[in-house]
């Protein structure tokens, strides 16, 4: 049985779309985004740092203790934290303007899979991507708001979901991480007001999910069998990370973007990061290989 504390606020900055929620296991620092202020935010010293782009940035990955693969608006880049240089390591799309990225992490096979999305949603706009060996190799096309990509602890499977589908989606890989035959139904929402948005599987094939518009974050079995909800002071829950020295803290982002100034003024949370003590068991994130 897996037991949660009580919500504590992480960082009080008030993010437009707090996303990317990412624990670096060699840093043992938690990194987060906000898509919309093209900012990576992080925590040093008790204080707010933070790296800010010219374009939308959405997830990353690590590739060792000072560099992290980003995902903008445009391309990978390759992020020095210590420097704060920066090199383009892929394309991508950059020839729709109109689209940015949203989710991504990295996979047991030491690729990266990200997602694309249109600036104004539009349905179809969106396709879900992996790099893999120094080449971005387009996986799915046709998705409107890609999201909670996340891997079983044993690598034979990923997750996915396009969130206005309501289904979070599993798909088969082989022995190199490349998806094999058609991604199935794995948890159907469908006849539930709840959207899907950022996942995490942890280190018992739990896939814990975010779901934007109900402020909770709720733990499945791998069997998609609901086990428990973490309800958050934030209505836009966006995305998960278990971190800390045991990989049990669970720490969520969330958006205050579209909300109201009455909502956002009596209700303070919409928008912060919080995390929750747990009895779960995250997995540590993989490293991209370049």
């Amino acid at each position: 049985m897996i037991e949660t504390g009580t919500p504590e606020l992480h960082d009080s900055t008030r993010c437009l779309l707090g996303e990317g929620a990412f624990w670096h296991p060699e840093r043992q620092q938690f990194f987060w985004v906000d898509i919309l202020s093209k900012r990576l935010l992080t925590r040093v010293d008790g204080g707010l740092r933070d790296w800010t782009f010219r374009r939308h940035v959405s997830c990353m990955g690590w590739v060792d203790r000072d560099r992290l693969v980003v995902a903008t608006r445009d391309d990978l880049t390759l992020l020095d934290l210590g420097t704060n240089a920066r090199e383009r390591i892929v394309p991508l799309e950059d020839d729709k303007p109109l689209n940015r990225p949203n989710d991504g992490r990295a996979d047991p096979q030491g690729g990266f899979w990200v997602s694309t999305m249109g600036v104004a949603k539009g349905v179809g706009d969106g396709a879900l991507y992996r790099f893999y060996r120094g080449a971005l190799t387009k996986l799915k096309g046709g998705m409107t708001i890609p999201n909670a990509i996340c891997f079983t602890p044993d690598h034979r499977h990923a997750y996915f979901t396009d969130t206005p589908t309501q289904m979070i989606m599993r798909w088969r890989l082989d022995a190199d991480g490349w998806p094999e035959g058609k991604p199935e139904t794995w948890l159907d929402l469908r006849d539930t007001p709840h959207h899907p948005d950022g996942a995490i599987c942890d280190a018992d094939g739990n896939v814990w999910s975010a779901q934007w518009g109900s402020g909770r974050v709720v733990c499945y079995g791998p069997d998609a069998r609901q086990i428990l909800t973490v309800e958050l002071p934030a209505i836009q829950t966006t995305c998960p990370a278990l971190g800390g020295p045991d990989l049990n803290l669970l720490h969520v982002t969330s958006a205050a973007v579209g909300l109201d100034e009455p909502t956002i003024a009596t209700e303070d949370g919409h928008g912060r990061t919080f995390h929750v003590q747990t009895t779960a068991r995250g997995q540590k994130e993989h490293r991209v290989i370049l």
